[in-house]
């Protein structure tokens, strides 16, 4: 490492080994970041703003305080790099408005009238760096780049509150055709910027599937945030989803960004959206399509790029039917629509995927590896997994638990939902027949709750009552 000393006392270190390569692996992480420039020598202006800009970046320039204010504002840069002095005032007086706007942007003070105390101000207010002028572009250009890295850091460790910390399945294991083509649509779905619903029954695997459009997107560096929103009031929710301001209602002693925010650049994925308060609905709407909101309390609007991931096991055209999801929004959050295949659906792919969950288990238990015998495996494809990937989780898991063997056997399961006096699920079963095995199912894994089973179902629980009616179940 060299170090270069600057007048105010402050001391940057640059990496001696700089390189090409690894200057275009630090642009590529930042590609088409936004900054804002102030500065009023024109000179020296256009030097900064035309080498940045050849290294991939946005620039958006300034010459006084007051546009550099309005232009941060509208414009809501990644960072800021501002002259100290300027014709209508000082970046001293500047910082602190900047950071009352979003105190997460950096900001790289430039002065020529350098000292120790004034470098302490300018930290104290909120500056990432303070350098002397005259500064070479090629430094510029480091000093940013090492900035957004560490503010894209802070980021992602603020999301890793709310980021899944389990290791996740291929969701795409097995050779079926269901599965073989929701691969093929996810590859292409992945790389685009559009908002993504997954819809599928309860635990067909909408979250890995989610964290895998993240981390296979172009946004795969930046945060991923996740939020079931299942059972959430209207005043949790807005508050997690929007943040809000110190005041904003009572015990609110600090302000709170939300999670729109932690997610900046990043994907935001909403597990059970179909359970979203319909008050708070235009307001997810908004952000959506103006890409801005407002804390809860403030007056200000924020702007944010999130992309988002949506999921549901309802049927929401339902929801909209009966008034309690808006038409607007499902247009909005359904661009691309998947459907993720019930595992009853891929009998095929059971094995590898009970396989692979083995292996998994026998991991996190520590203790060896386990199989399945023949007759197991086809007790698990004979099932009709009602709660599909996550109820065959549970079933291997309680074998592990309750049997010490190396081989695990058909008797060594114990199924969650239906009766263990019904027969186990048949592909040559008419409908009527398919129907009511998963609703005596359904039924039984919610321990005879009927409005629970009828949300499960997506039906209406009047609905409901004139199935078991008819079909003579009680």
């Amino acid at each position: 490492m060299r170090s270069v000393e600057i007048n105010l006392g402050l001391t940057i270190e640059f990496c001696a080994s700089y390189n090409c390569a690894t200057h275009k692996s630090m642009v590529a992480a930042f590609v088409r970041r936004k900054v804002l420039l102030l500065e009023d020598d024109s000179d020296l202006r256009h030097a900064y703003a035309s080498h940045l800009a050849a290294n991939g970046f946005l620039i958006f320039e300034a010459e006084t305080i007051s546009s550099a204010l309005q232009s941060f504002e509208t414009v809501a840069p990644d960072i800021a790099i501002l002259d100290f002095r300027l014709s209508d005032g000082t970046a001293l007086q500047l910082l602190p408005k900047l950071k009352e706007l979003d105190p997460t942007v950096p900001v790289i003070v430039l002065t020529g009238f350098g000292s120790m105390e004034l470098g302490v101000s300018l930290i104290k207010a909120g500056a990432e760096q303070c350098l002397a002028k005259p500064l070479e572009p090629s430094a510029l250009l480091l000093v940013v780049n090492k900035a957004l890295e560490n503010s894209r850091n802070q980021q992602r460790q603020l999301a890793s509150n709310t980021r899944r910390r389990r290791v996740v399945l291929d969701p795409f294991l097995g050779k079926s055709s269901a599965i073989k083509r929701l691969a093929d649509t996810a590859l292409k779905v992945a790389k685009s910027q559009s908002p993504v619903l997954l819809q599928g029954e309860t635990g067909t695997g909408k979250g890995v599937l989610a964290t895998w459009l993240h981390e296979n997107g172009p946004r795969s560096e930046e945060s991923f945030v996740d939020l079931n929103c299942a059972g959430l009031t209207r005043e949790f929710l807005e508050s997690e989803l929007f943040g809000y301001e110190k005041g904003a209602y009572t015990g609110a002693v600090n302000s709170k960004p939300g999670l729109f925010e932690v997610a900046h650049r990043g994907t935001l994925f909403l597990d059970e959206i179909g359970d979203v308060d319909l008050n708070v609905q235009p307001k997810l709407l908004k952000v959506l399509e103006e890409k801005k909101f407002r804390r809860m309390g403030d007056v200000r609007d924020r702007v944010v790029d999130v992309r988002l991931v949506a999921a549901t096991h309802q049927e929401l055209h339902r929801l909209i039917d009966s008034k309690s999801f808006r038409s607007d929004l499902y247009f909005r959050i359904s661009t691309v629509p998947l459907a993720l295949p019930t595992l009853r659906s891929r009998q095929e792919d059971i094995p590898e995927i009970a396989s692979t969950l083995l292996q998994r288990i026998c991991s996190d238990m520590a203790r060896p590896q386990v199989e399945l015998s023949t007759k197991a495996i086809e007790r698990l494809q004979s099932y009709y997994w009602p709660g599909n990937i996550r109820e065959l989780r549970n079933v291997l898991e309680r074998a592990l638990l309750l049997h010490e063997s190396n081989v695990l056997e058909a008797n060594h399961f114990g199924f969650d939902s239906p009766h263990q006096t019904q027969p186990a699920y048949n592909a040559n079963w008419t409908l009527e027949e398919i129907e009511s095995f998963h609703i005596k199912s359904t039924l039984s894994a919610e321990n005879g709750n009927v409005e629970k089973t009828a949300k499960r179902l997506g039906i209406a629980k009047s609905t409901l009552y004139q199935k078991l009616k008819a079909l003579n179940l009680t």
